[in-house]
């Protein structure tokens, strides 16, 4: 019967799908989760150029409050308004890119069982580096994302402090040394976000080399980019 034809073309289907996944090997299996993680972490990159365009707006308008007198208020209260905009948005954007560096951690993870079936004990060598490195990229970036997440919160108090008119200087000081403490660590994560990231780079492309494959190496994965006060 016809029905009976189509459900057997299915089924015949299938199985040949199944046959063509178990007939690669166990480094290319892992290959394909390394890359599909690359791919995961598009968003992270996307939300980077934001972050930083979002960063000079602030920056600007800071640099125009701190010119202000006190006389001229209701401008102080006019930019800080939309510096604190720009702050929600910047918090949107690391929401964002935290999400997208979750999925291809999540990916990623898969990865492990398939390297311990590795027969090539050199090879599950340099895997395994490889792995070790990537999760210290991993958290890293969970430090870097709670340090900025921080910064800015101060960043948001600290201009809605310069709306209040009896603000003393030493109160605005206090707050501006915590905010340039809070970005120097910004920054230190973020330049060892991307020292793993680089290693990592380098990592894989020795484990694809070891296990003889081709791959392009450009933006896989990439680093973050951080404020500097």
């Amino acid at each position: 019967m016809p029905m009976k034809k189509s459900v057997l073309i299915v089924i015949s289907f299938l199985l040949f799908m199944m046959a063509a996944c178990s007939s690669e090997t166990t480094e290319e299996q892992i290959q394909g989760h390394l890359e599909e993680a690359v791919s995961l972490e598009k968003d992270f990159e996307e939300q980077q150029s934001k972050i930083t365009e979002l960063e000079k707006q602030e920056q600007e308008l800071y640099s125009k409050i701190i010119n202000l007198g006190m006389d001229e208020m209701d401008k102080i209260k006019e930019l800080s308004g939309q510096a604190i905009d720009s702050i929600e948005k910047r918090s949107e954007a690391i929401k964002t890119e935290k999400a997208s560096i979750e999925k291809a951690e999540e990916e990623f993870a898969e990865t492990e069982d398939l390297i311990a079936e590795i027969e090539d004990e050199k090879l599950k060598e340099t895997a395994t580096s490889m792995t070790e490195v990537m999760q210290q990229r991993y958290e890293t970036y969970h430090q870097l994302n709670d340090a900025y997440k921080n910064a800015l919160a101060l960043e948001k108090e600290m201009y809605n402090m310069l709306q209040t008119e009896d603000l003393e200087q030493e109160t605005l000081t206090q707050q501006i040394n915590e905010i340039n403490e809070s970005y120097q660590k910004v920054i230190d994560l973020n330049n060892s976000f991307n020292e793993h990231t680089v290693d990592y780079n380098e990592q894989k492309k020795a484990f694809y080399e070891q296990a003889g494959m081709e791959v392009n190496y450009e933006k896989n994965p990439t680093g973050n980019k951080s404020k500097e006060e």
